[in-house]
């Protein structure tokens, strides 16, 4: 069967992508960039739902197309990606391509949650993108996951970083119910709609039972070799504030839409999907294998521990700012900068452009998504200070308290960051 699969690139994408070349079907596959070389089984076009929002843009892709799968979406908005464009406009000019070109099999990854009661923007976009969808004359089905655990999820690396810590925050009691699905289970299950003369139209895509978040995270935790969970209650309005500053950080899941969607629940009847498996999908408690496991707490030690460095690392930044400026004497200041050469005229406005890139930095640690050259920067200045002492002031080597031995474990700390968190 040629299908025509869109999110190609991403986690479900790829995913979906391997299992359906597994299974013998040759797949036009959509991405947003310049697409890789074409194998036998995998043809790539370029396409995008940001901006591809009529049913001609995506009629040259359809021909000969047999079945289409979306697998395309996103959790958060960014300033390039939104959901009116990728959730909606996008996938609707497609579906209804796709019945003008006289495909007839459709298949939907939608969410669990997309239903009538939805509130959130994230479900009530996927919402109106499946009404549509359902109201055309072609066969579809709506796969509505609950939480996608697999290597190289972003939820699935959340949860495991969460999972990690030694004292893990939980909204309110973490008493919220979930019902993770394996990510092999979701993709077997889209494999197996292909084979059906009359699919259903929605089937949840949920794993065998349902568990709080408090079980789910003590389940990864135990999996991961961590030992037993220790959690921390915390009240909701503290979580609900909490989630709110959360949201303006670069990459974070966390928002007040997605703790709305933990609130509500996140379960379904399990039934259907055994059935359209043909097998008991797979239990959480079965997750990560016992051989993948050191991997998994190594990914999630790193992915817990390194925002608390670079949070560390930003805060001497700020820190040495203010005591350059308002804490230690100026007069000292401007003395240590005239035996390193500094001429007098020029010291006092070095001292302030030194404390001000030193403000600077701390901001761009924080805040910027893409730091490698910002890691090269601070490297560079502190062995610049580094060379200058053992110059001009090697007694700071033989001081106590160590300044500037404590230069070597930064270094470290900020070459560990450039080499491992992008």
């Amino acid at each position: 069967m040629l299908i025509l699969l869109t999110g190609a690139t991403g986690f479900l994408g790829r995913h979906i992508l391997s299992a359906l070349v597994s299974a013998g079907h040759t797949v036009r596959a959509v991405g947003r960039s310049t697409p890789p070389a074409a194998t036998r089984d995998v043809h790539w076009v370029q396409a995008d739902f940001n901006h591809d929002h009529t049913p001609e843009a995506w009629l040259p892709h359809l021909a000969g197309v047999e079945a289409v799968i979306n697998a395309a979406g996103i959790l958060r908005e960014t300033a390039t990606q939104k959901f009116d464009a990728l959730h909606e406009r996008g996938p609707i000019a497609l579906f209804r391509a796709g019945a003008q070109a006289g495909v007839t099999r459709f298949i939907q990854i939608s969410a669990l949650g997309a239903d009538a009661q939805a509130t959130t923007r994230y479900h009530l976009s996927k919402k109106h993108a499946d009404d549509v969808l359902l109201s055309l004359p072609v066969t579809a089905t709506l796969i509505q996951p609950s939480l996608v655990y697999g290597p190289g999820g972003a939820s699935a690396a959340m949860l495991q970083q969460w999972a990690a810590l030694p004292l893990i925050p939980l909204p309110g009691a973490g008493m919220q119910q979930i019902q993770p699905v394996f990510i092999d289970d979701l993709t077997d299950a889209v494999c197996s709609l292909l084979t059906l003369a009359q699919p259903p139209q929605r089937v949840a895509a949920v794993g065998p039972q349902a568990v709080t978040l408090r079980a789910y995270l003590a389940l990864l935790r135990r999996q991961m070799g961590l030992g037993k969970a220790r959690f921390l209650a915390l009240p909701m309005p503290l979580v609900q504030g909490a989630v709110r500053l959360a949201a303006h950080l670069p990459g974070s899941l966390a928002d007040p839409d997605s703790l709305s969607m933990l609130q509500r629940g996140n379960t379904g009847d399990a039934a259907p999907f055994a059935a359209l498996l043909g097998r008991t999908p797979r239990s959480p408690a079965q997750f990560i294998e016992r051989d993948a496991a050191a991997a998994a707490r190594i990914q999630a030690l790193l992915g817990s521990l390194l925002p608390l460095l670079r949070v560390s690392i930003a805060l001497v930044w700020f820190i040495t700012g203010i005591v350059s400026l308002w804490v230690y004497p100026v007069a000292d200041s401007l003395d240590l900068l005239h035996r390193v050469g500094v001429p007098a005229a020029l010291g006092t406005t070095l001292l302030y452009g030194a404390a001000g890139l030193d403000f600077a930095f701390g901001v761009a640690t924080l805040a910027l998504r893409k730091r490698r050259l910002l890691w090269l920067m601070q490297m560079a200045l502190i062995i610049f200070y580094s060379v200058l002492i053992t110059l001009y002031l090697p007694e700071f080597w033989a001081h106590p308290y160590g300044p500037i031995l404590k230069n070597l474990p930064m270094l470290a700390a900020i070459w560990l960051l450039y080499q491992l968190e992008e």
